[in-house]
């Protein structure tokens, strides 16, 4: 039994190592430079406060000059280029943009156009057009398929960044500064192993070499506490029977940080949901939580003069977005991330911080009327609501405080997270989702209040203990490699005998 552990370590460790210290090196570079994506902040930073004196045809024109058949999911009113527009969703497809004071749909953006866009995002900077580009090493996240190709425009501003414009209408979508096009090769673009990220199974590879490399490591665990003299040490002195050389170094630090690095590799496996385990089966829908279509809003002022009125409410008002709760058309305007007013559209005067509790709770209970729903205002991040630094994966969703927290008594046990500011959903957790927050989120990022609260603690644990497990796979790969060589030798002499 003890000599089988040892050849299925031995070869698969050979294998799965040189990986793993790929992981381990661009795991280091992700706590400080993420995978590019345009935020929210920086999305808001790029417009101009919209002007009421030329603005707008009513939202309902612009849905009907869309599409005039089907209600758009999503209803947003920005600029592009300088100028107000209309951008509409609708699943499965590009964004549509109308333009907002004429209400003509644009179908398609000139490299001009394209260069004007830009250049207004870059707060007039130089501008130089790359070209029409469908995927490149930086625009690879599946969010971006609906919207490709992309025009490509460098701004020559300090950052030296790269705008990707919807071909489209001509809108930003990504920005890639030289920093990050530098350090991602060995960041998250190495760490997903994007380099096959087109391949058919690109998802099966990661999922099934960590959970080979998962083997291995809790392999490697068992052996090296096997071998370990906890009472009488070896003759050497040495509670281990190596007592120097790669051997040592590798059976040292798999003591010391092997959990740590089978916690790393699972948790890895687990980000890409294998096998529908962490998937939601809450049958909760949020349609339910709307009940009705954008189609159907209706306001007694223009929207000019709703512009007029938030502007002299003292918001800068940048971007306006529509959304239905209960039945009822609500806009939310932003200035900033922090900076917003949401306006019922039936009762545009009177401009609200935050809805009503009442009538958020009587929008959740309509996706369950038949049970009581469970309240709680949420004013201080927890395990299941968290802010993330803008090197995060997860800092392109902003997390607002206070937040409403909805309980289900469903077979699934579903929570609902509310934004009070505009009454839109955040996210919907049930029990399943809950429980990969435990095995992907805390396990893999750290992700726990107090560490995230201190990232001058969280930080300098993370690089000491991915140093430890680079140890374990770097001396792994030495010794395999050894170990093949003095093979090698054994069968050429055996060979070359007469």
């Amino acid at each position: 039994m003890k000599r089988q552990l040892y050849l299925w370590h031995r070869w698969l460790g050979i294998a799965l190592c040189i990986p793993m210290v790929l992981w381990l090196i661009s795991g280091i570079v992700m706590l400080f430079i993420g995978y590019p994506r345009l935020l929210f902040s920086e999305q808001l930073a790029g417009l101009p406060v919209l002007d009421a004196k030329h603005c707008c045809i009513e939202p309902t024109q612009a849905m009907m000059a869309a599409n005039p058949s089907l209600s758009p999911t999503n209803l947003r009113l920005t600029s592009i280029a300088g100028q107000p527009h209309y951008l509409l969703t609708y699943p499965g497809q590009a964004e549509i943009a109308v333009d907002a004071r004429s209400g003509a749909v644009i179908n398609q953006t000139s490299e001009q156009q394209a260069l004007a866009s830009a250049s207004t995002f870059g707060q007039g900077a130089a501008a130089e057009y790359i070209g029409l580009v469908h995927q490149d090493a930086w625009s690879m996240a599946r969010a971006l398929d609906a919207e490709r190709p992309f025009h490509v425009v460098y701004i020559h501003d300090d950052a030296q960044r790269r705008l990707y414009l919807s071909h489209t209408t001509g809108r930003v979508l990504l920005d890639v500064t030289k920093q990050e096009r530098i350090w991602n090769w060995l960041g998250a673009w190495l760490h997903w192993f994007y380099i096959i990220r087109d391949v058919p199974w690109w998802a099966e590879i990661i999922i099934y070499l960590s959970l080979a490399g998962s083997v291995v490591a809790i392999l490697g665990q068992v052996i090296g506490i096997m071998r370990w003299r906890f009472a009488q040490p070896y003759r050497s002195g040495s509670h281990s029977p190596y007592s120097q050389g790669f051997m040592r170094w590798h059976h040292i630090a798999g003591l010391i940080f092997g959990a740590l690095l089978i916690a790393w590799i699972f948790s890895g496996m687990m980000s890409m949901r294998p096998w529908k385990l962490t998937d939601s089966r809450s049958t909760l829908v949020q349609a339910d939580y709307q009940a009705g279509a954008l189609f159907n809003m209706s306001s007694p002022w223009p929207m000019q003069r709703i512009v007029e009125h938030l502007l002299n409410a003292g918001l800068p008002v940048k971007e306006i977005e529509w959304h239905m709760i209960n039945g009822q058309a609500y806009l939310t305007a932003y200035a900033s991330t922090t900076q917003s007013l949401t306006l019922a559209m039936a009762q545009p005067g009177h401009a609200m911080q935050r809805l009503p509790t009442a009538t958020l709770v009587q929008a959740a209970q309509a996706m369950l009327p038949d049970k009581p729903i469970h309240l709680e205002s949420v004013k201080a991040y927890d395990f299941y609501y968290f802010a993330r630094a803008e090197n995060s994966m997860y800092s392109n969703h902003a997390r607002r405080l206070p937040m409403l927290r909805v309980r289900f008594d469903d077979a699934a046990h579903t929570w609902l997270h509310v934004d009070p500011y505009s009454g839109a959903i955040i996210e919907q957790l049930d029990e399943r989702r809950r429980l990969g927050r435990w095995l992907f989120n805390l396990l893999h990022s750290w992700d726990w209040i107090p560490l995230l609260e201190r990232p001058w603690l969280r930080e300098p644990f993370m690089i000491i203990f991915s140093l430890g497990a680079i140890v374990i796979s770097a001396s792994g790969i030495v010794i395999g490699w050894q170990r093949l060589r003095v093979k090698s030798s054994h069968t050429k002499r055996l060979y070359s005998k007469p």
